[in-house]
C-alpha cells in the first residue's frame, strides 16, 4: 500500500481522500499507518494496515469507532479498548490485515456528550436510555467512508472482525463482500456488563456474554 495506489484506485464518487501513511511499530507488531480525510466533512479516519491487501483474498477487518474512554483511558464500563488490542493481535497473527478507526465517539456524539451520558447512567439509565434522554439517536454512526477507506486500500472481500450487524450490513450495502464475520468477544468487567446486555438485547449486537472477569 502506497500513496501513489490508493489515489490510483479513487474516482468521482470516493470521498475520502488518504493524505499520509507511515510505518507504525507498536507492543502487537508493526504495522504501516495511513491517514485519511473525508471530502465532505471534518471527520478523519485512521487505518492500520499489515501485509498485502489481496482484493482476491478475504482480509481481516476491522472498523473500531474511537472511544477515548476505553481506547486511551482503559475505562471498565465497555469493551472497547480489548476489542481494538484483540484485532490487534489478530491482525498480526494473520500476517495481513486493516483496521479502520474512525472519529464517531459514543455511537456518534462526541465526548463532552458521552460524558453527559456517563452522568445519566450513574443515575440509572441503560446506554440507551442515556443517549435518548439527551436528545440523540440511539445509534448515529455512519460506516459508508469506512467502507470507502477499505476499498482504496485494495480489500473486495473482508473477514469482518465485529459484533454488530449493523457493521456487516453497511459493508455489504456499500459493495464489500463480507464473508465471514469473526466474533470479537471480551469477557466483561462487572462495570460493563450491563452496557453489553443492553447492546445484546436492544441492539441485537451478538454476544455470548458467557461470564463475567
Amino acid at each position: 500500500m502506497n500513496l501513489d495506489t490508493a489515489q490510483d484506485r479513487a474516482t468521482d464518487s470516493v470521498t475520502v481522500k488518504l493524505e499520509a501513511e507511515a510505518n507504525l511499530p507498536t507492543e502487537f507488531g508493526s504495522f504501516k499507518i495511513a491517514g485519511f480525510r473525508s471530502t465532505n466533512s471534518d471527520e478523519e479516519f485512521v487505518a492500520l494496515i499489515k501485509g498485502k491487501i489481496d482484493p482476491a483474498k478475504p482480509t481481516l477487518v476491522r472498523i473500531h469507532s474511537q472511544c477515548l474512554t476505553g481506547d486511551v483511558f482503559h475505562s471498565l464500563k465497555c469493551d472497547c479498548g480489548p476489542q481494538l488490542q484483540r484485532a490487534m493481535e489478530m491482525v498480526q497473527a494473520e500476517g495481513s490485515g486493516i483496521i479502520v478507526y474512525q472519529q464517531q465517539e459514543g455511537r456518534g456524539i462526541g465526548i463532552v456528550n458521552k460524558i453527559r451520558a456517563y452522568a445519566l447512567q450513574d443515575q440509572g439509565a441503560d446506554t440507551i436510555e442515556a443517549n435518548v434522554k439527551l436528545g440523540f439517536a440511539i445509534d448515529a454512526r455512519e460506516y459508508n467512508q469506512c467502507a470507502e477507506v477499505i476499498k482504496l486500500l485494495g480489500a473486495r472481500r473482508v473477514r469482518l472482525m465485529s459484533n454488530n450487524p449493523d457493521k456487516v450490513r453497511a459493508l455489504r450495502n456499500a459493495g464489500l463482500e463480507v464473508v465471514e464475520r469473526v466474533p470479537l468477544e471480551i469477557k466483561a468487567s462487572p462495570p460493563a456488563f450491563r452496557y453489553l446486555m443492553t447492546k445484546k438485547e436492544q441492539m441485537g449486537h451478538l454476544l455470548q456474554l458467557n461470564g463475567i472477569f
